[in-house]
């Protein structure tokens, strides 16, 4: 009926534009305003704009470190490993909503990791590529470019499970052939990211064996997985919201969404090479090894029970990819300190969360080392409940477990390779 309204309403001009965008869809051809709607954001000019260098860069990944923005500055810097599925920005969108600007503007020295944009010649690239050459070169870069003993890790997504892996395995007795001599991770912070993948929520309806072996025939002959590839699974899990009210809006009422800059970010999508996706998928999702100790990272297994520092771990309320109690799962693994906050949001907004946006919330506890275990809903009826952005607290936990300011620096000319957002973020590809 609404449809039917508009169609009257508009004199049918609603069902001609739905067409065109039909067509613009089928045919890839965008019209006058999908090309005006897609100028609106743009890496380096409005999103992905607060300054830096790039300090370090490999095959897989660069190293982006962030000016100082105050006159002091803790002394030990923060790494930040976001998820290799999609691109860094999402945590350094426009200035008054991008992460790295807070932390900066709050005196701490960010580090920042953007992943490749891989194509047919990396089909062989692995799990242990992607924790060695991404995270664990990673931290090496940090603490030779800041010349740190120590400093703070945070991942979003499945880069934070990637970076509890590489800490477990820096963790272990004999640490890890070749990185033995990096900084220590003084504190672990893990955004939106599951350890334990017993219920993955709507996600797992996606991956069993049968699944993994079309996926594996899609990759087969191009080496990748693109991210239109990706999306649709991702698009399912908000069918209602994402697939079927926005068709309906935009073919029978013809009207195309406004892009914000997080709409743009989440349209700036990325591959995954065949035999990594591959990997993961059985190892996490299928085998669920991490959580039964039968990930092996440099030759040896690793178990988050080696993990002893402080741990920050968030979950979002909405999230259908890592589902809270999901993450919460984080507190069987581990004996450590953690700290676990609870959001508003789903997925990306829950994380996209900064101090003055209207109507968030979040409710936040702390096990100590060692501590009892509770349930997720009996931790859900005790936990403090707080109005606002969760950026604050973390902030505040990070800044408590941080040594006295010193005097900031500039980054040396030597090291810098280019500016940010790099090079590695501007790669796109038409699929």
């Amino acid at each position: 009926p609404v449809v039917l309204q508009n169609a009257v309403d508009s004199g049918g001009q609603a069902l001609a534009q739905g067409w065109r965008n039909w067509l613009a869809d089928v045919t890839r051809v965008p019209t006058n305003g999908d090309e005006a709607n897609r100028e609106r954001f743009v890496v380096g000019e409005n999103v992905a704009v607060i300054p830096g260098k790039v300090v370090f860069r490999n095959r897989l990944i660069e190293l982006i470190r962030y000016a100082p923005q105050t006159d002091k500055v803790r002394p030990e810097p923060l790494l930040i490993v976001p998820s290799w599925i999609m691109k860094f920005y999402i945590l350094d969108l426009s200035p008054h909503n991008s992460m790295v600007r807070y932390l900066v503007g709050k005196g701490h020295t960010v580090y920042m990791l953007s992943w490749r944009n891989p194509d047919e010649s990396d089909r062989e690239l692995s799990m242990d590529d992607y924790i060695e050459l991404g995270v664990l070169d990673a931290v090496r870069a940090v603490g030779e470019d800041a010349a740190c003993p120590a400093l703070h890790a945070m991942g979003y997504c499945l880069g934070g499970t990637f970076l509890a892996m590489a800490a477990a395995a820096l963790a272990r007795k004999n640490g890890v052939a070749g990185y033995r001599h990096v900084p220590a991770l003084k504190t672990l912070t893990l955004l939106a990211a599951q350890v334990d993948f017993t219920e993955p929520g709507e996600l797992g309806l996606f991956i069993d064996e049968s699944q993994i072996n079309l996926l594996d025939h899609l990759t087969k002959g191009q080496g990748y997985l693109t991210g239109k590839q990706m999306g649709g699974s991702f698009q399912f899990l908000h069918s209602r919201d994402l697939v079927w009210s926005r068709r309906m809006r935009e073919y029978l009422m013809g009207e195309r969404d406004q892009s914000n800059d997080l709409m743009a970010w989440n349209a700036d999508t990325t591959r995954m090479p065949a035999r990594m996706h591959h990997e993961y998928l059985v190892a996490l999702y299928l085998k669920n090894a991490l959580a039964h100790g039968r990930i092996q990272v440099g030759g040896q297994p690793v178990s988050l029970k080696s993990l002893r520092m402080p741990m920050f771990v968030v979950s979002t309320q909405r999230d259908h990819v890592s589902p809270w109690h999901s993450v919460y799962k984080t507190h069987h693994l581990v004996d450590a300190e953690v700290t676990f906050v609870l959001t508003s949001g789903g997925h990306n907004a829950g994380i996209v969360s900064e101090p003055g946006h209207a109507n968030r919330r979040y409710q936040i506890g702390t096990r100590p080392e060692h501590g009892p275990w509770i349930s997720a809903d009996e931790w859900l009826q005790s936990a403090e409940k707080v109005e606002g952005s969760w950026w604050p607290a973390w902030q505040a936990w990070l800044a408590a477990h941080s040594s006295a300011p010193v005097k900031a620096k500039p980054i040396p000319a030597a090291n810098a390779i280019c500016d940010a957002p790099g090079e590695y973020v501007m790669t796109r590809y038409v699929e």
